[in-house]
């Protein structure tokens, strides 16, 4: 009785939510049903499980990848003399919800750590440390990109160069940062302001959310730099303020959970610490996917539904959005404007990120386009403008499934349906006739970015 009054009541709260119209309401109203949506479409992606399998993937790899990435981390940081005052108490702090438990594994970690000599491993050995630190790195990718919809990946060369230069840069940056914030609180014309109040209070208030805010921005930068797309900073940060409260919030909830969890010691004897481990790793990763997802949705709030919607095009669509996605792209090239990305394509055509997705990849395995070596990559014509017939692009569209060419073997012909389709095939391209995309362009107004 009570889960089904529950369940009528969420029903209600969820309908008022959808059907209300935001234009009518006040701005803070409005910004309150979004968010709420938001919420709402976040939780219901949660409970469908794809974040939570994928989270757990991620403990398993890290379990592999941690001493090497920290291992990586102290020698670069031991180019500065600094490696003990950054890591460990960097490691401390993120297992600090594990109370005792959290030492003693800082511990054993910083000695594994210790006692890897990368000289004993050769040149063999170094390249697989390299490939398990790159590996973490590119699971955590393939994650983001399965959140954003972006089918294609990071090329193997932009793997390794991108992912070893953060792990280079990283931890100097978080030796410059935490630098620059002790040299910040000694200086003394900052003590001297301390000094005076009501800016000593408010000082001491902010030097005391500091760490929330080193925590968002850690955040707020992995939702702009791992996904390979465009992330506008205003969602990214978005992202990383709700995964930097979920953070601080589990972590206060784990720490009571470990306080109350004498019984699982006794039940689990040593094996409690490594339990307690793998699970605060969880909570870890799915509050990171959690808000690159929470990111995505605004970014794209067109995707935020009462229900999931899956966007499947049929033929007439799809034809009209390849000549759409090559008109656009013709056009900036033909009037030397900047070339055309997935996001401002996305953003031109007002449609979700798949379909536009669908007919990029499918224009580009026809050689009708090609990526350049920006990033992120735009789109120009494979071939001159006048060389690239509108039947052709007509063509790319209906021969999309080649994978039917064996049901067509197997069909069983009617002369007079063959005949019907031949007289459409040739009305199409009597209709087209040697038109162009150079004539599309140029019969079109040119449209600025």
């Amino acid at each position: 009785m009570i889960a089904d009054a529950l369940r009528k009541i969420t029903g209600v709260f969820t309908r008022r939510i959808w059907e209300v119209d935001t234009g009518s309401l006040s701005r803070f109203r409005a910004f309150a049903v979004q968010t709420l949506r938001l919420v709402y479409v976040a939780g219901r992606e949660f409970t469908e499980g794809n974040l939570t399998l994928r989270a757990m993937s991620l403990v398993y790899t890290t379990l592999l990848s941690i001493v090497p990435i920290l291992a990586i981390s102290i020698s670069v940081l031991k180019a500065f003399g600094v490696h003990n005052e950054v890591v460990e108490p960097f490691l401390h702090k993120f297992l600090e919800p594990l109370g005792e438990r959290g030492v003693e594994i800082t511990g054993r970690v910083i000695g594994f750590v210790e006692n890897m000599k990368v000289g004993v491993l050769g040149s063999l050995g170094l390249g697989l440390l390299l490939y398990t630190v790159v590996s973490v790195i590119q699971k955590v990718e393939k994650s983001f990109n399965f959140i954003w919809r972006i089918e294609r990946p990071r090329s193997l060369i932009r793997r390794f160069s991108d992912y070893i230069s953060v792990l280079i840069i990283g931890p100097v940056l978080m030796f410059t940062a935490i630098g620059l914030t002790a040299s910040f609180r000694s200086n003394t014309i900052v003590q001297k302001i301390v000094s005076l109040e009501p800016f000593g209070t408010v000082f001491y208030m902010v030097a005391d959310k500091a760490p929330f805010f080193i925590v968002c921005a850690a955040f707020t930068f992995l939702y702009i730099f791992i996904p390979n797309t465009k992330v506008m900073f205003r969602s990214a940060l978005v992202g990383g303020v709700i995964a930097g409260t979920m953070w601080e919030t589990a972590g206060w909830a784990f720490a009571s959970f470990v306080v109350t969890s004498t019984r699982y010691s006794a039940i689990y004897s040593g094996f409690a610490i490594l339990l307690m481990f793998l699970i605060w790793l969880y909570v870890n990763w799915l509050i990171l996917l959690v808000g690159a997802q929470v990111s995505f949705y605004h970014q794209y709030p067109r995707y935020i539904s009462a229900k999931k919607k899956s966007v499947h095009l049929n033929n007439r669509l799809r034809e009209r959005l390849v000549l759409l996605v090559m008109y656009h792209i013709g056009s900036h090239y033909y009037y030397s404007q900047k070339p055309w990305t997935l996001h401002s394509l996305v953003e031109q055509l007002n449609l979700p990120i798949d379909p536009v997705q669908e007919v990029i990849s499918l224009l580009s395995r026809n050689s009708l386009i090609v990526e350049t070596g920006d990033e992120p990559p735009a789109f120009l014509p494979a071939r001159d403008l006048e060389t690239i017939p509108l039947q052709e692009l007509i063509d790319t569209v209906r021969q999309v499934n080649r994978d039917t060419s064996a049901v067509a073997m197997h069909l069983v012909p009617l002369p007079e349906v063959d005949r019907v389709m031949d007289k459409m095939d040739a009305a199409i391209a009597e209709s087209l006739g040697e038109g162009t995309l150079k004539d599309l362009v140029r019969a079109a107004p040119s449209i600025q970015t």
